[in-house]
């Protein structure tokens, strides 16, 4: 008895994307973008708290903000305003930050 045997074929991160939510520069996918570079904000900030030793209270004390709302952050990173960014990463965790756009 014979069996077939099915190949699967690999699909590289980007073709999944291209996909499931459009080329680059259709609104869907510009909107995964965006939400995924909000989403790497938050696991930034969160490994950087942590390499320092901090809980989430104390940061949130060092910026005047709650612990809860350091949370969201580091779990989405969303709605997070560039002051607010910038108070966290200088005062709260002595950093720095960098921005860069492309056009």
């Amino acid at each position: 008895m014979k069996t077939k045997t099915k190949i699967m074929e690999t699909k590289s991160w980007k073709d999944i994307k291209d996909s499931v939510y459009g080329k680059e520069g259709t609104d869907r996918r510009d909107e995964l973008d965006r939400d995924f570079e909000s989403f790497k904000i938050g696991v930034l900030l969160r490994k950087a708290r942590e390499d320092r030793n901090l809980t989430q209270q104390e940061l949130g004390d060092l910026v005047d903000k709650k612990r809860t709302y350091i949370s969201r952050v580091e779990n989405n990173g969303s709605n997070l305003t560039l002051k607010t960014l910038y108070d966290i990463v200088e005062k709260g965790l002595g950093g720095k930050v960098k921005i860069s756009i492309e056009i």
